[in-house]
């Protein structure tokens, strides 16, 4: 009988422990957060987008005159300044034009010479009433003659004289040979392309951003420039807003021109942000901290060892901090790390202060 009590005695402590065990694994534990109080900021309203560099000229040098290049001295990739050597065209068919138009206007002035003299001895004879009016008249109007005659010759030598100039093929802005066309021993007419050099000293930046903030953008407006290859961001402000959406897109272009560091080149990728206002007092709190429930966007706020969910607008969000326009006072501690894992009344252990964004 001693034998079955100990029997039964031992059964009932394992029946306990059993129970014990269920009973802790069954007992709720606090979820470890984080937390940050609700802070006073200035929020500034930033709108972010992605464009690229255009530049303000990129004219495309064509020849002004016929010839075959005999020289070639810039090359594609070439750094050049306004008025440096391009390219050098056979001048030896122009030259002689010159010379010919020298030659006539040389003859034309000594024509024209001689009439002047011959019209003041015709004027002299007049006054002594040896010769008519008439004739008079006729030496007046030859002389009249030769004097255009002796201009358009002049203007025909001008001109075979910039003719000549003209096969010294120069750049007409500093900057960067985007394309060599022209190569030596070619032959080329009026018009031909040879050259297209880009500027760089002034480039301008294409912004796009989304048809719904076209009534927000405005001229004057400023915006930072920055690049991924460079760590000093441009300022400028918007010049130009093409008003027309695209199609494909749905978005409209703003124009920022910026005056090129050095390094900057057209084509290139840039960041571009523009600020639309800003909010002087606006609660905000760590980003993480906002969490999308049924009831749209909670936070939950931490009273004692347990948290209550609080609905909540939100605002802007930027530099990791949202702003909370409804549902939150300044000063409430709201949970960061961990919140996405809470419920209402759920019971929380701190586990150290969130450091907040400055």
């Amino acid at each position: 009988m001693k034998k079955h009590f100990v029997t039964l005695a031992l059964l009932s402590l394992l029946v306990l422990a059993a129970c014990s065990k269920e009973e802790k694994k069954v007992a709720p534990s606090a979820t470890p957060v984080t937390v940050a109080q609700a802070q006073v900021r200035t929020v500034e309203l930033l709108e972010e987008t992605v464009g690229s560099l255009e530049s303000l000229a990129d004219p495309m040098v064509a020849a002004e005159v016929a010839g075959k290049v005999v020289e070639i001295q810039a090359v594609a990739g070439s750094e050049v300044s306004k008025g440096q050597v391009l390219a050098v065209l056979d001048a030896r068919d122009v030259s002689l034009s010159r010379v010919a138009a020298q030659a006539e206007a040389r003859r034309v002035e000594a024509v024209s010479s001689n009439q002047s003299k011959n019209l003041e001895r015709l004027k002299q004879l007049r006054e002594k009433n040896f010769i008519s009016q008439a004739a008079l008249d006729d030496a007046v109007a030859q002389t009249s003659g030769t004097h255009d005659q002796l201009a358009a010759a002049r203007a025909q030598l001008g001109l075979a004289e910039r003719n000549v100039s003209k096969t010294t093929v120069v750049s007409p802005v500093d900057g960067r040979v985007e394309k060599q066309i022209a190569v030596q021993g070619q032959y080329v007419k009026v018009g031909d392309p040879l050259f297209q050099v880009v500027a760089l000293k002034r480039l301008r930046a294409r912004l796009p951003f989304p048809e719904n903030l076209a009534g927000h953008i405005q001229r004057g407006m400023k915006v930072q420039i920055s690049s991924p290859g460079e760590d000093v961001p441009l300022s400028g402000k918007i010049e130009e807003i093409r008003p027309m959406a695209g199609g494909n897109n749905r978005s409209f272009d703003v124009f920022v021109t910026v005056k090129n560091p050095g390094a900057w080149k057209p084509g290139a990728t840039v960041n571009g942000t523009v600020m639309l206002g800003v909010h002087p007092d606006a609660v905000v709190i760590p980003e993480e901290s906002v969490v999308l429930r049924p009831a749209g966007q909670v936070v939950y706020v931490v009273q004692g060892d347990k948290v209550a969910q609080r609905v909540v607008q939100v605002g802007v969000k930027q530099n990791n901090m949202a702003e909370i326009l409804d549902g939150l006072k300044v000063g409430e501690t709201v949970a960061v790390d961990g919140a996405g894992f809470l419920t209402d009344q759920a019971s929380v252990a701190v586990a150290q202060p969130a450091a907040a964004n400055k």
